[in-house]
């Protein structure tokens, strides 16, 4: 039986090539160091995948204006796209009635919540063309809301004015923001309610 030895060529030239794991092994912290241990390796793929919607980032300010944006666009990249935005930001608890509109209504299923922004008084919003911030007002620690077993203390509203797509199509409306306090929303900022400058459902609605 014959050994190879390590002086040979083939061991010289393997031993002789630079070794780059420490390389290797310094990029994989890297790249690990944004991923807590709890999460799958693709969390942050997901992330970046996920529905437009909320994001701890936003000031309320951003929140309504990316709300807004999303209206003007309502139909982009599919029908209906910025009403599905505003539900995701939708502040309420599904399987109670909302004030979110004012009148108290059943907004847990989407169909219910898309056909509204239908309603004439509110169908301004989608594809407007122009709209101007009226007033915007900074409300802190004001008494704590319970919703949905969550709490919201601050409060932001601001009142638009928005121009529609339709000849002399034009209306006010105040969104109220609530930033929520624990949970798994500690610290966003969502709707509390859209309320239309008027009364909207004199005439009732069908939803």
């Amino acid at each position: 039986m014959s050994f190879h030895s390590l002086s040979s060529p083939q061991y010289a030239s393997f031993f002789s090539k630079p070794f780059h794991g420490h390389k290797l092994r310094s990029s994989r912290i890297r790249a690990s160091s944004d991923v807590p241990d709890f999460l799958s390796a693709d969390w942050l793929e997901s992330r970046r995948k996920r529905p437009f919607g909320p994001r701890l980032k936003f000031s309320a300010e951003e929140a309504v204006r990316h709300q807004l944006d999303a209206l003007m666009f309502n139909d982009q990249p599919c029908q209906d796209h910025g009403i599905e935005v505003m539900y995701r930001f939708a502040g309420f608890d599904p399987f109670e009635r909302s004030t979110y509109f004012g009148p108290y209504f059943d907004l847990g299923q989407f169909e219910r919540f898309r056909r509204i922004f239908h309603h004439s008084t509110y169908r301004v919003l989608l594809g407007h063309k122009e709209r101007k911030i009226l007033s915007s007002l900074m409300v802190k620690e004001v008494e704590t809301l319970v919703i949905f077993g969550d709490l919201f203390e601050d409060q932001y509203r601001q009142r638009v004015w928005v121009r529609g797509a339709r000849s002399k199509e034009e209306e006010l409306f105040q969104f109220t923001m609530a930033q929520r306090v624990g949970g798994s929303w500690d610290g966003y900022w969502l709707t509390e309610s859209l309320l239309h400058d008027g009364d909207s459902f004199s005439r009732g609605v069908a939803y």
